[in-house]
Formats: C-alpha cells, structure tokens, sequence
C-alpha cells in the first residue's frame, strides 16, 4: 500500500485478529520504512487524527505503523493514539537520523540506550528487543530536536555538548509516551546524512511537516540554484539505500519476536 492510495476508512476498520498488535512502529515518513511495508501483507490501513496509519502482518507478527510526521508534538500524539488502538507489546521508534560522531558513515544503524531531548535529563533505556550487533551497528544516545539540523558544524557542537551519536526529530517523544503507558520502547536509526558534508540548504523550505517535499518549493528552489538538482537527487538516492537499509535490518529485529 502506498500513500497514493486513498484511505480504506476515516477510523479503524480492522479485522479482529489486526486490532491488536504485537509490535508497533513509529516513523516521520513513509520512505523511512517502505521496503519493510512492502513486505508485509493482509495490511489495511486508516487515516484519523490527521495521521495515517497501516496494520498487517510480517510473517505471523501483527504489526502496526503509525506514520506520524517530523517533530516530537506529531511523534509524541501518534505514539498515543497507537497504544491505545492496537495496544502493542512494544514500540519502536524508527526512521532516518543525522550522525553526530565521525565514526558513524552513511546506513549505520544506531541503538539508542538512551534518549535525550535539549533540556531535559537523558532517559537511560532497557531494550527489550535484541540487535544484532554485527558491523555498522552502534549502541548509544540519540538526541531528540525540533528542527532539521542542516550543517557538519552544528552537528558536531551537538555531538560534543550531549554524546550523542546521532540526532532525530521524534525518538525521545516517543519513548515519553510508551513510559507514560508502561510500554516498553526502542529505538533503531539509520543514519542517512553523515558528517561528510551539509544538506543542501534547500532542503529546509522544501520539506513539508509530513516529509513529503514540497513541488512548488522544489521548482523555486531550482530556479533560484540550478545545482541544486544534483543535491537534491543524490539525497533522495540516498534516503533510498537508507530506507532499504534500516527494513532488513527491521526485518531481522521482527523475526526474533515471539508471537502468541
């Protein structure tokens, strides 16, 4: 199922054996966790609250994922609304990060222990879900911020002021909502910009709050820099071994629950 297709109901509509899930996802965007949909079947979705939701099954695993939009307010609603609905026996935050540390290259996979918001204490976290911590996976904080950090510089003043290894916009929100409702939560990140170089600045007005890109936004941009077309694609392509990066290794976190 993809976001073109339109919406099979305005509220859940679930058979009974998909209105509980054994494991609930949390991600910004539909990109993030695509291939891993793709590969999940007897899937349907709703769309309420201004969000979008899917619930299916991997194999046996009844699954639910709730694309929630960029930003810890979005993340932290989402999270709520899918415990309630599918009362999952975990949560995951999941999607693309920004690294924070030199050691961390592009399609790393990060594995929160802790999660931190700017002002708050960190959260140390118990994972209840086992990684497979073979090469180009790092255990360690991740950082939660309101806004896209664009710049090498600003992500390495942030590595260095929080030791964290990499920086999204929604994994703290959301483990502070699955421990308001005593869920347990982890957290999985692929890094998909690395310290190597900025993002394009354009990337700031063209991306919409649903991480969708915006077409007016875009063509403005490529008018005003025309080289821009060339930054922008090789993000996208990069957003692209990203996504597909974080599903099979998703896929091989999801094989290792038990299912009732």
């Amino acid at each position: 199922m993809t976001d073109a297709e339109p919406a099979a109901a305005t509220e859940p509509e679930f058979d009974k054996d998909m209105t509980s899930a054994d494991v609930g996802l949390v991600h910004a965007t539909s990109l993030e966790v695509g291939p891993l949909l793709s590969w999940c079947d007897r899937k349907r979705r709703y769309d309420t609250h201004g969000l979008s939701f899917i619930g299916g099954f991997f194999g046996d695993l009844r699954v639910a994922f709730c694309r929630c939009g960029m930003g810890p307010e979005s993340a932290a609603r989402a999270t709520g609304l899918l415990i309630d609905a599918h009362r999952p026996k975990f949560i995951i935050s999941t999607g693309f990060s920004g690294s924070l540390s030199p050691e961390l290259r592009l399609n790393d996979i990060v594995h929160a222990d802790s999660v931190l918001e700017e002002g708050v204490e960190p959260q140390a976290l118990k994972p209840s879900m086992a990684a497979d911590l073979s090469a180009r996976v790092h255990v360690g904080r991740l950082l939660t911020v309101p806004r896209m950090i664009r710049t090498v510089a600003e992500k390495t003043s942030l590595g260095l002021a929080t030791g964290a290894l990499a920086v999204d916009m929604e994994s703290a929100a959301v483990e502070r909502i699955a421990r308001e409702r005593k869920t347990p939560f982890v957290a999985f990140r692929v890094i998909s910009d690395d310290l190597s170089k900025d993002l394009p600045p354009e990337v700031l007005s063209i991306v919409g709050a649903t991480g969708s890109v915006r077409l007016g936004a875009a063509l403005a941009a490529i008018f005003k820099r025309p080289a821009s077309v060339l930054d922008l694609w090789t993000l996208r392509e990069q957003a692209n071994a990203a996504a597909d990066r974080l599903s099979k290794f998703l896929g091989a976190i999801l094989k290792q629950v038990p299912v009732d």
